[in-house]
């Protein structure tokens, strides 16, 4: 596969980030990995505002919920009312287990959701099923 896969990455631990890019960084496809660290910017990403007006356009989003200045489930709601956004798979992954989270974002379509693991291994598994899954098996839609 020659094509880059675009990623963007909204999430504001720092931690969760650098965990996410070193599980990405030797994946089998070609990917590009951006980072948002609030829903603001995320949403900005996402329609090419300000700083970002030269932004790739994601193939995949990868959305914490639990986010500073606009959370993942206002995030998600505008991506998926967005008629030029509602096409981009959103994987939520978060640390939130609540049962009321899991069927909200469900209810506003997100594609999948994922509940980080706290132990650094099993996170990097989850980031390596997330890569196998969404980068390798998936067809995902065309820009």
């Amino acid at each position: 596969m020659n094509r880059i896969i675009e990623i963007l990455l909204v999430e504001d631990n720092p931690g969760d980030v650098r965990l996410t890019a070193e599980a990405l960084k030797d994946s089998k496809v070609r990917n590009n990995l951006s980072v948002a660290m609030d829903g603001v910017d995320g949403m900005a990403f996402l329609r090419r505002a300000g700083k970002y007006a030269d932004a790739p356009r994601p193939n995949l989003i990868l959305l914490d919920l639990n986010l500073p200045k606009k959370n993942g489930r206002e995030v998600l709601a505008e991506i998926k009312t967005d008629k030029g956004l509602k096409r981009i798979p959103v994987v939520i992954l978060t640390t939130s287990n609540d049962q009321d989270d899991i069927i909200n974002t469900y209810d506003l379509s997100a594609n999948c959701y994922i509940t980080k693991p706290l132990e650094f291994e099993q996170f990097f598994g989850v980031v390596k099923s997330i890569e196998e899954f969404w980068l390798t098996t998936v067809k995902l839609p065309p820009e």
